[in-house]
Parts: C-alpha cells; sequence; structure tokens
C-alpha cells in the first residue's frame, strides 16, 4: 500500500531515494504503524517533535492505511 511521506527540516534528510523536497509517495507493508514506519526509517525518536496523520496530531499507535499521509517536524529553536 501507498502513502505520503513528508519530513521536514532537518527530517528531510530521511526520506527514501530523496531527489527534492520534503515529501514522497512510499511503499509499505499492511499493518504498519506510524511509530513503526519512522524506526524503518531510521529517524532518531529524540529527532521528532510532531508527528501528524492526515492532518491530526499522531502518538505512534495508529495503523497506516492506503493514501494516508504522514508528516513529521523536529524540534524548533529560537528566540
Amino acid at each position: 500500500m501507498k502513502i505520503e511521506l513528508n519530513l521536514f527540516a532537518t527530517l528531510a534528510r530521511y526520506i527514501p531515494n530523496r531527489t527534492k523536497g520534503h515529501s514522497r509517495t512510499i511503499q509499505i507493508s499492511e499493518g504498519t504503524k506510524v511509530r513503526e514506519l519512522l524506526e524503518q526509517l531510521k529517524i532518531p525518536p529524540d529527532s521528532i517533535k510532531l508527528v501528524f496523520l492526515n492532518g491530526v496530531h499522531a502518538n505512534g499507535d495508529e495503523i497506516l492505511k492506503d493514501g494516508d499521509r504522514i508528516g513529521a517536524f523536529p524540534p524548533i529553536g529560537g528566540g
């Protein structure tokens, strides 16, 4: 099944076969949870501040479905 993966800012480097931009459609196995996807992409957990599934905050235990959209953001600093 396919999902749209959006990794923003410093997380964009973890997009598989990235050429340009921060999003890509990827193939995943049925039954994959949000947390499992992020682990498969080898993103360090402390590098992620917010994760959204179809525009709604996700806790990581949600099971992904065909056509879902995932967005992940790193911690942001400033001052």
